[in-house]
Formats: structure tokens, sequence, C-alpha cells
């Protein structure tokens, strides 16, 4: 048995004053809510999509040996699959910490205080990778791995507010305006960014300097705007029910939750199609700057407008796909958007290089399916979570976000490893959607609803 929550968003009678006292606080929590998006999705964008790939690829680059080869802890490894391999590093790592600090926080209702550990330590590191330059590729993998396993454990966190501070049938709409928040923050940044990179030699500075200002900028962005949510959410309290178990390490504490999953297969069979087609998400939200720049020989300019495209299309996407949510439930929706990735990525593999339009294009495609696909999965598990588990079941969906999540950069640089090529590597990711859309097509999801215990909304 573990703790439950003793506060779960409840309904007052809307006329009333307790419901209209209940709905103001549950708003004022829900805008606070959505500045952590605001906050972080700077690094998603600006260090992880955009800049740091390419970056800390020239700067492994010009480590590497004639051959072309970097050599950490006396592994051979191919300059250009280093940065692939330290995403993979990463969230290895989060692996190890996201059950643990997922059952803490159920157990001892405290959140608040383990995302901002987690938020600040992340912030941190982005900081520091202004101190990347020369041939320091390890301290660029070192940075990039903190700071990668530290959102993935804020996230953990973030979401898990997400059934406490909003109602059943405004979930698809709340998670819909996080991501839309977060990907206006991004776009805001990436335009700045885009002014400093391509004015460099007007403020004086090298294209280096720019770049690492860029980067650096993202982590003091994260830890200022992470303020907001810090203070506008509340904790929960809980009580203990005989028999809880305390926390263990984190393994053991994964087996724990995992087992405990057993008990709600359907919610299981969701987690394992999220982890399929999100793991390709997030191969081509970190690889496609590398793809531009390396296989269609973009230059970093033309990579960063693309991104901010991608930012802006993503906001209404987002919005978008969750009215769509609205009138034909969120699964349809999010199937829709899984067979809209695997056409774009098809269509990527056909690009000519150095032709700037048609990578635009393929960015407006991914801009259009990126945030609907996130914001959807999100609010859909949420539904599937028993009460009083919301971050412990939440590690296990954020390591389906960006946990597990190393499959697929692991695909990609190997797959480059043995080619060469990049257009193969991206070409293997497709295969993660359709497998993914074949697994969502096969779970009930409104079984899986009442399976868990929680009240199935019209439409899901």
């Amino acid at each position: 048995m573990t703790a439950r929550d003793l506060s779960p968003p409840e309904e007052a009678e809307p006329g009333t004053e307790d419901g209209r006292a209940g709905a103001a606080a549950r708003k004022r929590e829900q805008h606070g809510w959505y500045f952590y998006d605001f906050a972080c999705s700077v690094y998603s964008t600006s260090v992880l999509t955009v800049f740091l790939g390419p970056y800390l690829t020239a700067v492994t680059k010009a480590a590497a040996d004639a051959e072309g080869y970097v050599h950490p802890l006396g592994v051979p490894v191919r300059a250009g699959s280093f940065f692939a391999y330290a995403v993979s590093a990463s969230v290895l790592l989060a692996v190890l910490i996201m059950p643990l600090a997922g059952a803490v926080a159920d157990r001892s209702g405290r959140k608040k205080p383990l995302l901002a550990v987690a938020a600040y330590t992340g912030a941190a590191a982005t900081a520091g990778m202004f101190f990347l330059d020369g041939e320091r590729y390890l301290l660029g993998g070192l940075l990039l791995i903190v700071a990668n396993a530290s959102l993935a454990v804020s996230m953990v966190l973030y979401n898990a507010f997400l059934p406490q501070i909003a109602t059943p049938d405004e979930r698809d709409t709340v998670s819909s305006r996080g991501w839309a928040f977060g990907y206006t923050s991004g776009a805001l940044v990436l335009v700045l960014n885009l002014v400093l990179y391509q004015g460099h030699d007007s403020f004086g500075l090298s294209e280096g300097a720019a770049v690492r200002i860029c980067l650096a900028s993202a982590g003091l962005w994260w830890g200022a705007f992470a303020i907001i949510p810090l203070r506008r959410l509340r904790d929960r309290g809980v009580v203990r029910e005989a028999g809880g178990a305390p926390p263990v390490s984190g393994w053991r504490q994964l087996v724990a939750t995992l087992k405990d999953m057993r008990r709600y297969p359907l919610t299981l069979s969701f987690l394992l199609a999220y982890l399929i087609y999100n793991d390709g998400v997030q191969t081509v939200i970190s690889q496609a700057s590398v793809y531009g720049s390396e296989e269609l020989e973009l230059e970093q300019s033309t990579l960063i407008v693309a991104v901010l495209l991608v930012q802006v299309l993503a906001v209404a996407g987002a919005l978008g796909m969750g009215r769509l949510a609205g009138l034909y439930g969120a699964k349809r929706t999010i199937l829709g958007s899984l067979a809209a990735w695997a056409v774009t990525l098809a269509a990527g593999y056909f690009l000519p290089a150095r032709t700037p339009v048609w990578f635009f294009a393929l960015a407006a495609m991914i801009g259009l399916v990126l945030g609907g696909s996130q914001a959807l999965s999100r609010s859909l598990f949420s539904h599937l979570v028993p009460a009083g588990k919301e971050a412990e079941y939440f590690s296990a969906y954020e390591m389906s976000d960006r946990g597990l999540s190393w499959i697929g950069p692991l695909v990609f640089g190997l797959t480059y490893q043995v080619t060469g090529s990049y257009r193969d590597a991206i070409i293997s990711l497709v295969v993660f959607f359709a497998l993914g859309f074949v697994l969502l097509a096969r779970v009930p999801v409104r079984r899986a609803v009442e399976a868990a215990g929680n009240p199935v909304p019209e439409r899901i």
C-alpha cells in the first residue's frame, strides 16, 4: 500500500461560492504550472535541438585523431556519433533517478522541493556550457548528461501535478496549453539567439562565443522562470497506509513500480506504445539539427530559422490538436499524428542538400504535429494513473518520454557509424512510429481509465 493523495481536484457546484473559489484556485495553479514548460522548454529548443548537437560535434571533431575518432575512457568513438551517445548516456542515468524521485514525491507529498532541486541542477549545468570551447568535448558530454537527466527528473514531478490541478475534462486543454507556453518561450528565445548569432561580429563576438552565450542563456532562463511554478503550485498532504514501503534504490524502485503497474495491464500497454513512438519523437528532436548541418549542409542560421518555424507552428499545432481531441478523442488524434510523423520522416530522407526551402517545409510538417502528439499523450496517460501514485507512475511515463528514449539515438548513432549516412540514420526512425501506431491502436482506453479507478471523460 502507498500514500494516498488527500487533495484531488474536486468539482464543486459551479454556481456556489465554494465552486467559484475552487475554480479560481485551480486556475491559479494551472497558470503557474504552464510556466514550468515556459522555463525548461528553452533548453529542449535552443540547447538540445539547435546549438549543442552541431557545436559539440564540432568540438569533438577538433579533438579527434587523424581517423576521426575520439577515445573517451579509452573507447574509440566516431566524432560524429559522440553527441548521440551522450544523449543515450544521459537518459540511462535518468532511469536510475526518476523512479526513486517519483516514489519519494508520492510518499512524502513534497513534489515541489524535489522539482526545485532537479530544475536548478539542470539550469546550472546548462549555464555551465558557456565554458565549452576548444577541445573540451568531455566537459560538453558531462554537462549534457547532467542537464538532460535533471530535465527528465523535473518533468516527472511537473507532470505529476496535472491530475491534481485539472479535472478529467480539463486535462487535454491544460496539457495542450502547457506545451503551447513552452513552444512560445522557445520561439521567443530563438529569435534573440538568431539576432545574437547572426550579428555576432557586430557584438564583438566570435561565432563560437555567440553559441556558448546562447547555450548558457537557456540555463539562466530556465532558472529564472522556474520561480513562478515553484511559488504557485502547492504540495498535497498525504497519509501513509499500513504496510507502506519506503523508497529504495533506483533500480529496485523501478522494479517495484513496474510490479505495481502489472495490476493495471492496460495502463502498461499504453506505456509500451508510448515508449516506442515517443522514442522516435525525441530522437528527431535531438538529431534534426545534426542531420541538417552534416547531411544537408545547411548553415547554423538556417537551422535556427527552421527550429523557430517549428516553435511557432507547434503552438498552433498543440492548441489545434487539443481541439481535435475534444471532437474525436485524444487516442484518435494521436494516431493521426503518428501517421503524419512517418510521412514526414520519409519526406526528410529525400530532401536535397543545400536547399533551405525544403528543410523549412519539413520543419513546418514537424511543428504541426509535434506539440499535439506530446501534449495529448501526457493528458491521456493522466487518466490511466491510480490516485495517489501520480509521481511514481509519471516516473515510468517519463522513462518512456526521456528516460528510455536512448534506443532511438542509439539506433541513429549506430546506423550512421555503420553506413556513414545520416539519411539512412533518419529513415531508420520510421519503424518507431509505425510500431507505436499499431500498439496504441490496440489499447482500449475507456476500459483502461475505468480499470485505474478514474472517471471516464465524455471523449477520450
